[in-house]
């Protein structure tokens, strides 16, 4: 028989590298390496703004929580053994942040929707309805609760495999289906006024999620 090369997805040979790199400033970051943990910040603060203002909507917040959770980071990288990626356990503490934020400012007050809108202009490449769109996508996942809401973000707009979310969120991958299954149909609700009945019975959210909530 002849040698039988097993080739690794695209997705996991781009990680490797990836982690590899990690690993080191993440070493570094624990002997008390500032510039190494900076060098962690820059490389994944985007996706973590991305990922905390899909939950709560809110441009200043979400920069807050970002600062938040970086520092909550740094103060608990001792405590990293590498049984996860690096990215997963930052996006971890990230969410944990997050939903404590959404839980007291729920414990304050009602949220008004107002507030989770969008408080920037799209740009110029977007149009208006793409634009409208957005604010009445992020007024419906203002009405979740936060444990739906951070896994419609993880899932349909950071893209992750359910296994990854049951690893962030520290549950098992049926509590992940079920909240997912449940913020669907939630948004289906809300949403069907505003969307057409054939997009509202779209497989994921009713609608174009993607094109609906990508950030400008």
């Amino acid at each position: 028989m002849g040698d039988r090369t097993t080739e690794l997805p695209e997705k996991v040979c781009a990680k490797i590298p990836q982690q590899s790199e990690d690993l080191e400033l993440i070493h570094r970051s624990q002997a008390g390496d500032t510039d190494a943990f900076d060098e962690l910040v820059t490389k994944y603060r985007t996706k973590i703004f991305s990922m905390i203002y899909g939950i709560v909507g809110n441009e200043c917040d979400a920069w807050d929580l970002a600062q938040e959770s970086f520092l909550k980071a740094w103060r608990s990288i001792h405590r990293f053994r590498g049984r996860s990626s690096f990215y997963t356990w930052l996006y971890r503490i990230t969410t944990n942040v997050t939903i404590d934020s959404l839980r007291r400012k729920c414990r304050r007050s009602e949220v008004e929707l107002d507030d989770t809108i969008p408080t920037f202009l799209p740009s110029p490449g977007d149009n208006y309805e793409r634009a409208e769109i957005r604010d009445q996508v992020y007024a419906a996942l203002a009405q979740l609760g936060p444990e739906h809401r951070a896994v419609i973000v993880l899932k349909e707009i950071e893209d992750l495999q359910y296994r990854e979310i049951a690893e962030i969120l520290n549950v098992s991958i049926g509590t992940v289906m079920s909240r997912l299954f449940y913020a669907r149909k939630k948004l289906q609700s809300i949403l069907r006024p505003i969307f057409k009945p054939a997009e509202v019975q779209n497989e994921k959210l009713g609608f174009s999620c993607n094109a609906a909530i990508a950030l400008p």
